[in-house]
C-alpha cells in the first residue's frame, strides 16, 4: 500500500564507475535552465502473457497484502468515483493527475473524475511535505489508507482497525497521502502506484516484469498490464465482496472477452517468490541499514535466486541491485552483475525497461574508461524505451552520457544540443535546478581527458 522509499541510484547520484583522471574542463553550467519538457499521454501496450498466467497474476494481486496476509473478498468502489486533491500540490500534480484519470477512463473503463477540494470525495490526495510524511511513516515515499479523508484522520486512526484493509466489505472512502516537495517524476509515480492501488490490487509481486505492482519500481506509469488488471477489478461480471473461489470462476470468461489475444497462449508457471528473498531484497533496498549489510543482502538475494533455479527476472532484478551497491567499492563485482542482469532481461520481450537500465549504467562504465564509442551505442539502444516508459529521469541521465561521449569525441556542438534537451528532461527527473547542475556535475565528471 506504498511506493517504497527504495535506496538506490535510479539515475547515477553518486554511484557511478571510478574515473582514472579527471577531465580537463567541465562543461559549462548554463545560467539559466531550459524550461521543463513533459511527457504526453500515452496508452500502454497490450500484455504479451497468457490470459491463464494473467488470471493467477490478478488473484494473487487482489486476494493478498504485501505482508502475505489473505484479503477475504474483493473490494471495489461501486459508485462513480471522485477524486480531490488537499493540501499544498506542485503545478506538475495537475496536468499529471488529469492525464492519469483520463486513461483510468479510457483503458480501465473506470466512472472516475476530479472535484474541486470542498467537495466530498471516495479518494482525497493529500499533499504534504516528504519530512511530515516520513516522519510518521519512514519507509515509505507515498501511501493509501482506507476509511479516511485526511492526514489527522489517519494519524488518529493509524493503529486501529479502522484502516484495515482486510476488514473491508466495500471500498466508499481513501485517502492518498505524497510529497509535494519533490521531483515532478517522484510525484507522478507516486499518483500511478497509489492511486492504482486505491482502487485496486492492494500487493505487489516481484514476478511481474510489466507492471507498477512490482517493488522493483522499473515500471513508474501504469502499463497495460496494469490498465487490463483494473478494467478486470470494475467489470460488470464482479462485485464487492466476492470470495477468491467466486472470481476464479469468473475470470476465464471475463479475460477472453478483455483480452482476446491472451487466449491460447502458452506461459510456463513462474515458481512462487520466497520470503528470504523478498528480505534479503528489502534489506538491500530499504532505509535504516548500513552499507556493507546492504551489500551483503543483496548477493544473498542473487545465492537465494540461483539455488530456487530462477532464470526470470527475479534474478536480473538480485544481480541488478547487486551491481548499483557495488559501485564505489568493486568496480569489477558490480560490473559483472549488470552484464549478467542485462543478459537475463534482453531474453525476454517484456523487459526493455529494465534493460534500458542496465545500458544506463554500462555506458556510464564505458564512459568512465574513455570507450566513447560503446557509450554512445549502449545509450542510443535505450533512448526509444526511457521515453516509451515516461522516465524522465532516466532519459535525462542518458543524455547526459551521451553528452559525455560527444564531448570525448570532439563533437562539441553535438554534445552542447543533446545536454540542452537533457536538462529540460532533468527539470521534470530530478527537480530543483540544484539537484539538476548536481546531476550535470556528476555525469560530467565521468568523461576522462581527450587523449587518456
Amino acid at each position: 500500500m506504498r511506493r517504497l522509499a527504495l535506496i538506490g541510484c535510479v539515475a547515477l547520484a553518486a554511484c557511478t564507475a571510478p574515473v582514472a583522471e579527471a577531465p580537463t574542463r567541465l562543461p559549462p553550467s548554463p545560467a539559466a535552465l531550459p524550461p521543463m519538457k513533459t511527457f504526453p499521454a500515452r496508452r500502454g501496450a497490450a500484455p504479451l502473457r497468457s490470459n491463464a498466467a494473467i488470471a493467477r497474476d490478478f488473484l494473487d494481486l487482489a486476494f493478498q497484502m504485501e505482508s502475505g496476509r489473505p484479503l477475504p473478498a474483493l473490494t471495489r468502489f461501486e459508485a462513480p468515483v471522485a477524486v480531490r486533491v488537499t493540501g499544498r500540490p506542485p503545478p506538475s500534480l495537475g496536468p499529471d493527475l488529469a492525464a492519469l484519470l483520463a486513461r483510468l477512463r479510457n483503458e480501465a473503463g473506470i466512472d472516475i473524475a476530479r472535484v474541486p477540494a470542498d467537495r466530498d470525495a471516495e479518494i482525497t490526495i493529500e499533499v504534504l511535505p516528504r519530512a511530515r510524511l516520513q516522519g510518521l511513516v519512514p519507509e515509505a515515499a507515498c501511501f493509501v489508507a482506507p476509511r479516511v479523508s485526511s492526514w489527522g484522520e489517519y494519524r488518529r486512526a493509524r493503529r486501529s482497525r479502522v484502516v484495515d484493509w482486510t476488514t473491508l466489505t466495500t471500498r466508499e472512502r481513501v485517502a492518498i497521502f505524497l510529497p509535494g516537495d519533490v521531483s515532478p517524476q517522484e510525484v507522478r509515480d507516486c499518483l500511478h502506484e497509489e492511486l492504482a492501488q486505491a482502487l485496486g490490487p492492494l500487493n505487489d509481486l516481484y514476478r511481474l516484469p510489466d507492471s507498477v505492482f512490482n517493488d522493483d519500481n522499473f515500471h513508474t506509469v501504469l502499463t497495460g498490464f496494469d490498465m487490463l488488471i483494473l478494467r478486470i477489478y470494475y467489470a460488470p461480471e464482479l462485485r464487492s465482496g466476492m470470495s477468491r473461489a467466486e472470481v476464479a470462476d469468473i475470470l476465464p470468461g471475463l479475460l477472453a472477452r478483455l483480452n482476446p489475444r491472451g487466449q491460447g497462449r502458452g506461459t510456463a508457471p513462474v515458481p512462487h517468490t520466497t520470503r528470504d528473498w523478498i528480505d534479503a531484497i528489502e534489506t538491500a533496498l530499504g532505509p535504516g541499514t548500513a552499507p556493507r549489510r546492504r551489500l551483503d543482502a543483496a548477493a544473498e538475494a542473487v545465492a537465494i535466486a540461483r539455488a530456487r533455479g530462477w532464470r526470470d527476472t527475479r534474478l536480473a532484478f538480485s544481480l541488478f541491485a547487486l551491481g548499483r551497491l557495488s559501485l564505489g567499492r568493486d568496480g569489477d563485482l558490480a560490473l559483472a552483475a549488470f552484464l549478467e542482469a542485462g543478459q537475463v532481461y534482453a531474453a525476454r520481450p517484456d523487459t526493455r525497461i529494465q534493460s534500458a537500465h542496465v545500458a544506463m549504467h554500462l555506458a556510464a562504465f564505458a564512459l568512465s574508461a574513455g570507450q566513447a564509442e560503446t557509450a554512445l551505442g549502449l545509450v542510443n539502444g535505450a533512448l526509444d524505451e526511457a521515453t516509451r516508459a515516461q522516465n524522465a529521469a532516466l532519459l535525462a541521465t542518458m543524455l547526459l552520457i551521451e553528452a559525455g561521449a560527444l564531448d570525448a569525441l570532439g563533437r562539441a556542438n553535438e554534445a552542447r544540443a543533446v545536454r540542452g534537451d537533457a536538462l529540460g528532461w532533468a527539470r521534470y527527473g530530478f527537480g530543483e535546478d540544484a539537484e539538476v547542475r548536481a546531476r550535470l556535475g556528476e555525469i560530467a565528471a565521468l568523461t576522462p581527458r581527450r587523449g587518456i
